[in-house]
């Protein structure tokens, strides 16, 4: 995009239960949406970061879930198998390790956005140790594995540019500080929304409250402010747990808002 190369970086994948984690959703409404759902019924989530290089720079947005993976009898209720681990192994296929990156910055500062970050390497110290992290300070308050593992990263608010073309837009309601970010270049935004959405079907249905968001009426507010900025010329998406279809933007048809494949 203009100056910027954008590379999904996938780290592993989690399952959604979709009742439990739309509330407001029916088993009828699943059915007329197939597409979204795995073999055992829940809906398949990605989890990784975006790598953003302009020149010879490099951001990483949110770090993925580390190298773990947690049986669904495990995990949370509204959740399936939860894994990660291949987030340096792709990394290394895009010709970058922790040391070339930049800077580090986290839409939000939950298990599967911060898991690499709060990993140890073979010494004892932190991946990515010398690079700057990035998160609002409410977020930072909040807490979290990361708060226990690492120092005070850099707080931003609305607007600060964080890396050359790339600012920030709180967008709470997930997490007490969400964080998305706008990656503008040669006339084109990307908006990396990170949880603001989990899947493809919340774009023609914002109103779906999620279970496990901080202030689900919250949410569902800044997620109609995501859709409105999507839907504007030139302006794509992000989406870090849409699966097939990561990098998309909204269109508008007859049936009503949907999600579709960059062109």
């Amino acid at each position: 995009m203009g100056d910027h190369r954008l590379t999904y970086i996938p780290d592993g994948s989690v399952q959604l239960h979709p009742l439990a984690w739309f509330p407001d959703s029916t088993p009828e409404e699943w059915q007329k949406r197939p597409e979204y759902l795995d073999a055992e019924g829940f809906l398949a989530g990605s989890i990784g970061g975006l790598l953003v290089e302009y020149r010879d720079r490099a951001l990483l947005i949110d770090t993925g879930y580390g190298p773990q993976h947690i049986p669904a009898a495990l995990t949370h209720p509204a959740l399936g198998v939860l894994e990660g681990g291949q987030l340096l192994d792709r990394l290394a296929a895009q010709g970058r390790t922790p040391e070339t990156i930049d800077t580090v910055a986290f839409t939000h500062l939950h298990d599967d956005h911060v898991g690499w970050a709060s990993v140890s390497s073979s010494d004892g110290s932190p991946l990515f140790a010398d690079t700057p992290l990035v998160t609002s300070g409410a977020e930072w308050r909040s807490g979290g594995r990361l708060r226990a593992a690492r120092t005070a990263p850099r707080g931003v608010s609305d607007g600060d540019e964080i890396f050359p073309g790339v600012t920030a837009w709180v967008t709470p309601g997930h997490s007490p500080g969400h964080t998305s970010y706008v990656i503008s270049s040669a006339g084109a935004r990307l908006v990396v929304f990170g949880d603001v959405m989990h899947s493809p079907a919340q774009v023609g249905r914002p109103d779906w409250r999620v279970s496990l968001d901080h202030s689900p009426e919250t949410a569902v507010r800044t997620r109609l402010r995501v859709l409105k900025e999507l839907s504007q010329p030139d302006t794509f998406g992000f989406g870090g747990h849409f699966a097939d279809v990561v990098f998309g933007r909204v269109v508008a048809d007859r049936s009503g808002d949907r999600w579709v494949p960059v062109d």
